[in-house]
């Protein structure tokens, strides 16, 4: 096999959960690049079904909640009735409290006053989330005795936020990063573990991708301070996570498993 092939989807049936966000589009656009029928899952079907077709290569849109197995499993049978099978799932979909949130405010972003609703909500999402699609969805490649999974993460996994970052020019400290995102994408890695030891020996690959921070329209203070913060002196930009996303998704991975690719611009070496 040539080495270019190793990273043909051709034929392949990619399903990408939260797929209408920046970085689900980016993740859909690559996989439909490189052969893959993709399954553009988020909550709003009409939209997934539009984006699907912005795709082409077969790809098709279905509407569901991460967080409900029912439609989940839904979901599941419309696929397998459409294709027949699933290869790849990117499990991408998550809740994320921003710094360029409008509505982001001091008082509820600290430890000592964030809403416990906030809290559950969050890792319903962002764990239960996960763990429901990787059992429905990956007890289909268990059964074919194939798949990838991968699991999207966050640098905030791996290190704790430094607070400073989000601190105003003027000495303001006008957001917390809260601690159920982190607490959630710690959860992420560790199910990523356990899954790729409790599914190896059926041929099904589990991994983690880790990416840095993302620009997408921050205040300029807060891109500086990032910028700063990080080795290559920038944030990301949406398609710099798309190389490891194929790489994971196809053949070139096909002795990695357990794994945890960080795609940070070297945030976390310091």
């Amino acid at each position: 096999m040539k080495p270019a092939e190793l990273f043909d989807l051709t034929g392949r049936v990619a399903i990408v959960t939260g797929a209408l966000g920046l970085l689900g589009r980016e993740h859909c656009r690559t996989l439909a690049a490189a052969g893959a029928h993709v399954v553009v899952a988020d909550l709003q079907e009409e939209a997934c079904c539009s984006f699907a077709q912005e795709l082409g290569n077969g790809s098709i849109g279905i509407g569901m909640d991460v967080t409900q197995p029912e439609e989940l499993r839904r979901a599941c049978r419309r696929i397998l009735q459409h294709f027949g099978r699933i290869d790849v799932l990117v499990n991408n979909a998550a809740v994320n409290d921003m710094v360029e949130d409008p509505l982001a405010a001091p008082e509820l972003s600290r430890v000592e006053s964030y809403p416990l609703d906030l809290w559950r909500r969050v890792l319903e999402v962002n764990v239960t989330g996960v763990f429901l699609c990787c059992q429905v969805f990956g007890g289909v490649m268990a059964q074919q005795r194939s798949g990838s999974i991968i699991n999207i993460a966050s640098t905030y996994g791996l290190v704790a936020p430094d607070q400073r970052l989000y601190r105003r020019p003027d000495g303001q400290q006008t957001f917390y990063k809260s601690p159920v995102y982190p607490t959630s994408k710690g959860a992420v890695l560790a199910l990523t573990r356990f899954l790729a030891a409790y599914w190896g020996e059926c041929g099904v690959r589990v991994n983690a991708i880790t990416p840095g921070g993302v620009e997408n329209k921050q205040e300029p203070w807060f891109v500086q301070a990032y910028a700063e913060r990080t080795p290559l002196r920038r944030m990301a930009q949406p398609t710099d996570f798309r190389g490891a996303l194929l790489f994971l998704a196809s053949d070139a991975s096909a002795y990695v498993t357990g794994a945890n690719i960080v795609v940070d611009g070297g945030w976390t070496i310091w």
